[in-house]
């Protein structure tokens, strides 16, 4: 359940820093901003890269199982043929 919830406060601040990155781009146009501009999308990809460490090692380490239709798939039985 922790790991969900750390899951979804990344998500909300990955989204957050590219609204402020769009909001400054836009807005303003100036270097001063520019730089604003540049730092929130350069939080937002270190957000992204430690994300996507934390569910590799939460996968790796089996705190984090898959439950998707994939897994779903690969669990079934192959359907055989009678011939």
């Amino acid at each position: 359940m922790i790991i969900k919830a750390i899951v979804i406060i990344a998500f909300v601040l990955i989204i957050i820093s590219l609204g402020s990155a769009l909001f400054y781009l836009v807005k303003y146009k100036d270097q001063e901003q520019s730089e604003k501009t540049v730092r929130a999308l350069t939080f937002r990809i270190t957000l992204s890269i430690l994300l996507f460490i934390f569910i590799f090692i939460a996968f790796a380490t089996g705190l984090f199982k898959p439950h998707g239709l994939a897994v779903q798939m690969h669990g079934q039985k192959p359907i055989q043929s009678n011939k």
